[in-house]
């Protein structure tokens, strides 16, 4: 069990990708890292030594912003976009997507699930 900015990454991936795992890193910044710590990229997580694990924490924690501090920024940017009511702001408020993409037609992921119009269905016939 390897816990990297308090997260506990999967020991059977490899580590490229197990760092992943951790919010703010990607595939990009876990190759930086990697090649930082001078760790072979292909290595799964179980087989790492407890050198090569603390080379990783450290350059995780000393150059990258990850997990609940980046959470509470991004939180705090949205908030401010909010505050100041720009366009992307009022997006967000209405739950709709703010970097253009059309809704006419899908944006469902952002949008919800569908929601019946009143009235589109005939009524039955009531017996009088």
């Amino acid at each position: 069990m390897t816990r990297i900015a308090n997260v506990v990454i999967p020991s059977e991936k490899q580590v490229q990708i197990a760092l992943r795992y951790i919010y703010g890193i990607g595939p990009k910044h876990a190759a930086l890292i990697l090649t930082a710590a001078k760790v072979d990229p292909t290595k799964r997580v179980k087989d790492l030594t407890e050198a090569e694990e603390k080379a990783i924490r450290d350059e995780v924690d000393a150059n990258f912003t990850v997990e609940g501090d980046l959470q509470r920024i991004v939180a705090n940017n949205v908030k401010r976009l909010k505050d100041i009511q720009s366009y992307r702001g009022e997006r967000h408020k209405k739950n709709l997507p703010s970097r253009g993409q059309r809704t006419r037609t899908n944006g469902r992921t952002r949008r919800g699930k569908r929601i019946a119009v009143g009235g589109a269905q005939p009524k039955a016939a009531s017996k009088t």
